[in-house]
């Protein structure tokens, strides 16, 4: 059994009872933490969101410690540019302490997986405002031929008022 886990931007393959080093993680020494399942693997595989939702991968904090100095030399020919820096990356040490799957569920088909979230999934935002926003643009199309007819009426109304006059 083993999980891969994701943390400080990176992917581990993580095991019970491993030890390893990540970037800083915030606690104390001694404190444990909670790290971000990706895929669930014992006898089957599960990386689906409502599956992952009952993995727990736990570990503890063993300690904080900064990486080995790392040399950066930058320079440009013929132009007399040169520069030296360093930098040490912050780390943890932590072990793995447990990995437990509640309700894990095996990986869906993909086709079933299509068919289930188009039948379950709710319509989207802009879907959603669309039908709300139908009903209101029908009462204006039903609005508008009417104020279109009377607004034609007015200039016919002024026209055959010349022509009488006329």
């Amino acid at each position: 059994m083993y999980a891969i886990v994701k943390t400080g931007g990176k992917q581990y393959r993580v095991e019970r009872g491993q030890r390893l080093l990540v970037e800083r993680l915030p606690g104390a020494e001694g404190a444990d933490v909670a790290l971000e399942p990706i895929l669930y693997r014992s006898e089957e595989a599960v990386f689906d969101r409502e599956g992952l939702a009952g993995v727990q991968v736990t570990a503890k904090i063993l300690a904080h410690e900064r990486g080995e100095k790392l040399r950066v030399f930058k320079f440009k020919p013929k132009r007399g540019y040169k520069r030296r820096t360093g930098h040490r990356q912050e780390l943890t040490r932590i072990e793995v302490t447990d990995i437990t799957a509640g309700k894990a569920k095996a990986a869906k088909p993909a086709a079933e997986m299509a068919e289930g979230e188009a039948a379950s999934k709710p319509a989207s935002k802009p879907a959603a405002k669309a039908a709300k926003a139908a009903p209101k643009a029908a009462a204006k199309q039903k609005a508008a031929p009417k104020a279109a007819s009377k607004a034609a009426s007015k200039p016919a109304a002024k026209a055959e008022e010349q022509s009488d006059g006329a």
